[in-house]
């Protein structure tokens, strides 16, 4: 699909970059870029040769957050309409916080509003030493509903009730202190890059049931569920054809396959969650 304000890239290795690009408007997202993200994500999931994920933005800006245009034309609707409207950001932020493969957010410049709320749904987020974040939305009589769970995930509640309120500006160290970001870097590139190679040494597999047993476990309970479904985890993956190929690359002192010529997911179809057993989900 041609995206009007998205480039999509897939390398040979399997690293996907999602790029906004709407510099002229500092990556400012309306409801053509929000459809756009998640159509692209959606399709990533689905697609064996995407191994990681990179978000990231052209220009200046990693994201001013939501476009003027888009803010005036809320204003005019209605109850109902503004329902769709949101639904349609919750379900973006929800499809990045859910995607199956490891993902990175590279950040420079503003990072404000909604965008702080993709930063949070990556599993990874490097950051430049000039970049600027900020929950803005009570300035403008609003709040910042949407991306609150992924926010209040990554930074606590209790320095979220201070920048949800305040809504004032802070760093990148800042940020990094708060645990928005992992990292602050000058050359973004250059510093995710022993992190993509970390993961693609990784299995694909594993990586995929991982992401699934810590939203599994984000309760922090340990009782009997938990017990049961880690224990069914460990156990499925353990006879799981890719489990087995790691163990027995270990043990035969050789790489596993998807560090070897047939490093292509599409090859093999351990790598793909439609194309093997499912990790145990929790029933709360």
């Amino acid at each position: 699909m041609d995206y009007q304000y998205l480039t999509l890239t897939t390398d040979s290795r399997g690293v996907s970059s999602l790029v906004m690009n709407r510099p002229q408007l500092a990556n400012a997202f309306d409801e053509m870029m929000i459809a756009e993200l998640i159509d692209a994500l959606e399709s990533l999931a689905r697609d064996p040769a995407c191994r990681v994920l990179l978000l990231k933005a052209n220009g200046k800006h990693f994201s001013a957050g939501a476009d003027l245009n888009w803010m005036r034309k809320q204003a005019a609707m209605d109850f109902d309409d503004n329902l769709k409207d949101a639904a349609e950001l919750a379900r973006l932020m929800a499809t990045l916080d859910q995607f199956p493969k490891p993902s990175l957010a590279l950040v420079q410049g503003a990072a404000f509003g909604g965008a702080l709320g993709l930063v949070c749904c990556c599993d990874i987020a490097i950051a430049t030493p000039k970049a600027s974040f900020c929950l803005s939305e009570v300035k403008l009589g609003l709040i910042p509903a949407v991306i609150s769970p992924y926010v209040r995930r990554a930074m606590g509640e209790r320095q979220a009730r201070r920048y949800m309120l305040t809504a004032e500006r802070f760093d990148a160290e800042a940020a990094k202190t708060l645990q928005l970001v992992h990292q602050v870097a000058d050359d973004l590139e250059a510093a995710a890059a022993p992190l993509i190679e970390s993961l693609l040494g990784n299995s694909p597999q594993a990586l995929n049931w991982c992401k699934q047993l810590i939203s599994d476990i984000r309760h922090g309970l340990i009782d009997e569920q938990t017990l049961a479904l880690t224990g069914e985890a460990i156990a499925r993956i353990r006879v799981s054809a890719e489990g087995q190929e790691g163990l027995n690359a270990f043990f035969e002192k050789r790489p596993p396959n998807w560090q070897g010529s047939s490093n292509n997911p599409a090859n093999n179809s351990s790598c793909h969650p439609g194309n093997s057993s499912n990790p145990p989900e929790r029933r709360d």
